[in-house]
């Protein structure tokens, strides 16, 4: 953090996250573990680049997945009849394995209120692209996409979630700034 050893520190993060994706056979946490795969495989690239090209292609590379991240997965929501309902975050707050507490499980009963943060979250993820277009867009999607992993982490406890999203951010801005300079 204090910017010293950056070197040995990513190739130390490039390793163990290698190491833990050969035992679990994958991610094992899913899209949170493909994030910071992406983020310490395109920091590292960046850091060793041989030239300045390639640390840009790197960060472009991790900056445009992590767009892809949010428009995908909205568009497989937007598909799926089960999240236009509102009926998955009933049952995700209802029947789910994570640790929703119980008066966060009666939320399940507010169908209106279910069916409107599925439509938020699915708008919030397939017109984040748009975003892109003007610094101030861009800002307010960054805080909107940081207050709903926050709310993942507090709510479900997927607190890796909210680190690896936070930490791709800088990747954005500088690929805006790239953009539009």
């Amino acid at each position: 953090m204090a910017g010293l050893m950056v070197g040995p520190a990513l190739v130390v993060l490039c390793a163990s996250s290698l190491v833990l994706l050969h035992r679990f056979n994958g991610p094992y946490n899913g899209g949170s573990d493909k994030m910071t795969v992406l983020v310490v495989c395109c920091l590292s690239v960046a850091h060793f680049a041989p030239s300045p090209l390639w640390a840009e292609i790197a960060m472009g590379y991790l900056a445009v997945q992590l767009v892809l991240s949010y428009f995908i997965s909205g568009r497989v929501k937007l598909v799926n009849p089960m999240w236009r309902s509102g009926q998955t975050l009933r049952d995700v707050f209802a029947f789910s394995a994570y640790p929703v507490s119980r008066s966060l499980r009666g939320w399940a009963a507010k169908p209106a209120m279910m069916w409107a943060m599925s439509w938020a979250v699915i708008a919030f993820e397939v017109l984040f692209p748009l975003s892109l277009f003007t610094p101030h867009t861009l800002y307010a999607a960054l805080f909107i996409g940081a207050a709903f992993h926050l709310a993942n982490a507090l709510l479900f406890g997927l607190n890796r979630f909210f680190w690896v999203w936070i930490a791709a951010y800088p990747s954005l801005i500088w690929m805006q700034d790239r953009l539009l300079a």
